[in-house]
């Protein structure tokens, strides 16, 4: 057994992304941030549905169209496939902990 809140680093030059299960059309993973976010002209364009929940942290999407979505720990949020979004913001202060599930 394993506790996802097991091995976090304090402090991360880029984020941490750790496979917990993957099968052909679906795979989890744990993503670690420490104030990292995505570069300003750079817009995630994926293949598969993703749906992503914060477990511990703040965090802020926002997609291309100009929606934004602010995320506390027990927030989610489903993101289709091949709608841009970006990390526009990871707290600093502590870590945030996502657990994402694609297929």
């Amino acid at each position: 057994m394993r506790n996802l809140f097991d091995d976090i680093p304090s402090k991360l030059s880029q984020e941490l992304v750790t496979v917990l299960a993957e099968e052909q059309h679906v795979r989890i993973e744990r993503i670690v941030s420490t104030g990292q976010s995505s570069p300003k002209e750079f817009w995630y364009d994926q293949d598969e549905h993703e749906w992503v929940v914060v477990l511990k942290g703040e965090a802020k999407l926002v997609f291309e169209a100009g929606e934004s979505v602010a995320l506390r720990p027990g927030d989610h949020v489903h993101i289709p496939a091949h709608k841009k979004h970006r990390v526009e913001w990871t707290t600093p202060d502590e870590v945030t902990i996502w657990l994402a599930v694609f297929y």
